[in-house]
């Protein structure tokens, strides 16, 4: 994209925390899942990460010119730093996100910071709760004003490879490079 669109990001890869993972990438507890470690994992990414990269790299640091990007419980996490961390991230790409594991965030309205954009993104044929759960939460980021796109992939399942295919497509909206 740096070649065809002149578009030059800096991405940051951070491993889950393995068998600890449903924990690390919970925002709040929920039925049998009742450790919920995401505020502090976002935290972290929030608050050492990216002032590390900031610091370190040159950047435009505000929240307007950074996006986070994740999948499954990852696209929470994703999702969630747009709540808890505005200042720091204003896109965001959700990727098959694991609403099932955080109903709480279809409750109460969080208005997201002026600007912000997210892309979601479901696969058809990853559960028979993932289109409709993300085009719920489609439907409700809309309605806070929230600049929100839903990508339904036809035949596509839960899978890297499925994401690694939607990701061009993902940063061209949500920086509004020209296809």
């Amino acid at each position: 994209m740096a070649q065809t669109k002149g578009f030059e990001a800096i991405a940051v890869g951070i491993d889950h925390g393995g068998a600890l993972r449903m924990q690390e990438m919970l925002p709040r507890p929920h039925g049998d899942l009742r450790v919920a470690e995401g505020d502090a994992y976002i935290d972290f990414v929030a608050r050492v990460v990216k002032p590390w990269i900031d610091a370190r790299y040159r950047t435009q640091p505000a929240g307007e010119h950074s996006a986070i990007v994740g999948s499954s419980l990852g696209g929470l996490m994703a999702h969630h730093a747009l709540v808890r961390h505005p200042d720091a991230f204003g896109r965001a790409a959700i990727f098959s996100p694991a609403y099932w594991a955080a109903p709480s965030m279809f409750d109460a309205p969080v208005p997201l910071a002026r600007g912000t954009r997210t892309y979601l993104y479901a696969g058809d044929a990853e559960s028979q709760t993932m289109v409709p759960l993300a085009q719920r939460m489609h439907a409700r980021l809309q309605q806070q004003g929230v600049t929100s796109t839903l990508h339904i992939e036809p035949g596509a399942r839960h899978h890297e490879s499925a994401w690694r295919s939607a990701l061009p497509r993902a940063l061209r909206w949500l920086f509004d490079l020209k296809a």
